[in-house]
């Protein structure tokens, strides 16, 4: 299991966004916890307004709302009874046992989950603190919850964290053949808290996987003169396609603003892992496959390492990024330093090619020496034929005569003379002074 938290400043939003998700017929309310009706005689005010009134207990709580998705191995099949009694397990783990919260069950991602709506606020006004939960609490609860319920754990799943969504749950957008809001937001919702970006750039770098796009549009648009930002859906050749939707539009607000703050919080994230990126750069321009520019991205894709590449209109590469899976890291070449930018990569990797042909040309001299030449190409030119059989000929007279100069050197015999034969040296005595 994997449980992503969440906080908001508007409750009004995540619980839209799954009341919304219950109206197209991707999602469906399976629980009401702490509500003084059952869930079958909630209606829509009825639910928001008890969350509504609790906060309003304690104004001075800005970031009030609560958002939990619980998401589950595919491979496992969840009642809505099962999924209620893990719902309220976690929650009383996490210290929200108390709490009002409503359980959504979603069917719109290729692995069962669920979400829940719920708020940080007491009903005796006081505030609860979320600080580290993530790491905290909800941990132990997840490891707790899996004995119980036996469910896959989150370490068999290919090592992710409890905190965070793997990206392989994001479908890639194809326009026209699925909801396209619905579709980017699933993507930005595992994107933009999973990967360490730190400008545009190096977050489209991530989001092309899933042909999705963040668009700033033309330095003379209304949209770049006002700051606002724009996501648009991209198709297989990467080109843009339908119709742009606006950062504002979506429930977790993803605008320039927002990812401006994720921009210098990712920053000193970023810099423990430069090392470790660096590291395994340089290892893949000494290995052969590295002589070329496809061979060397295909050497980092070996290594959980995509590469992005930053063209103009006439083909030529101006910057390169890359995207580290791994450590979820995303580096501008140039960022890393001078050696690893798109311009010094290109050349690195010609001097690569050059000392290639160098020890290539060794290796065929030493292994046809001047005395002897490799055999002659059938393919050449009679005149040039010509003068390689003469070349041969002359060098195999001279190999042949240095040969019986040779074998006619009076040969060097040492005899042995045994020890006791051999005349005996004198001692020289040592003066006493």
């Amino acid at each position: 299991m994997v449980a992503v938290i969440k906080t908001s400043y508007s409750l009004h939003r995540i619980f839209n966004y799954n009341e919304n998700k219950v109206k197209d017929g991707v999602a469906s309310c399976i629980g009401a916890e702490n509500y003084p009706k059952d869930l079958a005689d909630l209606t829509l005010t009825n639910k928001l307004n008890r969350l509504l009134n609790q906060a309003a207990l304690n104004e001075n709580v800005k970031r009030n709302a609560v958002h939990i998705s619980l998401n589950f191995d595919p491979s496992e099949t969840l009642s809505n009874e099962r999924l209620v009694q893990i719902a309220k397990s976690y929650m009383k783990q996490i210290g929200f046992g108390n709490q009002p919260y409503i359980i959504y069950q979603h069917f719109d991602a290729g692995h069962p989950h669920i979400h829940i709506v719920s708020l940080k606020v007491r009903e005796s006004g006081q505030r609860i603190d979320t600080q580290n939960i993530g790491r905290n609490q909800s941990e132990v609860a997840r490891k707790n919850i899996e004995k119980i319920f036996g469910l896959v754990k989150a370490e068999d799943s290919k090592g992710n964290l409890s905190y965070e969504l793997p990206p392989i749950q994001a479908q890639k957008v194809q326009y026209g053949k699925s909801a396209t809001k619905r579709a980017i937001t699933n993507v930005l919702d595992t994107v933009l808290n999973s990967y360490k970006y730190a400008s545009l750039p190096e977050l489209n770098a991530v989001l092309k996987r899933y042909n999705v796009m963040a668009d700033r549009g033309s330095e003379n648009s209304t949209v770049f003169k006002k700051n606002g930002l724009l996501f648009r859906v991209l198709d297989e050749n990467g080109n843009k396609t339908g119709i742009p939707i606006k950062a504002s539009d979506f429930y977790n607000k993803p605008t320039l603003k927002f990812l401006q703050d994720k921009f210098s919080q990712n920053e000193s994230k970023k810099l423990p892992h430069k090392t470790r990126i660096k590291n395994i750069l340089n290892t893949a321009l000494m290995k052969r496959a590295g002589f070329s520019l496809a061979g060397f991205i295909a050497e980092l894709e070996k290594a959980g390492i995509s590469t992005t590449l930053r063209q103009n209109e006439n083909g030529l590469i101006y910057g390169i990024t890359y995207v580290d899976h791994t450590t979820k890291c995303v580096f501008n070449g140039s960022s890393l330093g001078k050696l690893y930018s798109a311009n010094s990569i290109q050349q690195r990797l010609i001097q690569s090619s050059a000392t290639a042909d160098q020890i290539h040309t060794k290796k065929i001299s030493e292994e046809f020496p001047e005395t002897q030449l490799p055999p002659l190409p059938k393919s050449a030119d009679p005149s040039e034929r010509n003068y390689l059989e003469e070349l041969t000929t002359t060098n195999a007279s001279e190999s042949s005569d240095s040969l019986l100069e040779l074998l006619f050197q009076p040969e060097y015999t040492n005899e042995y003379i045994p020890g006791h034969l051999k005349p005996r040296r004198k001692k020289k005595r040592k003066k006493r002074i």
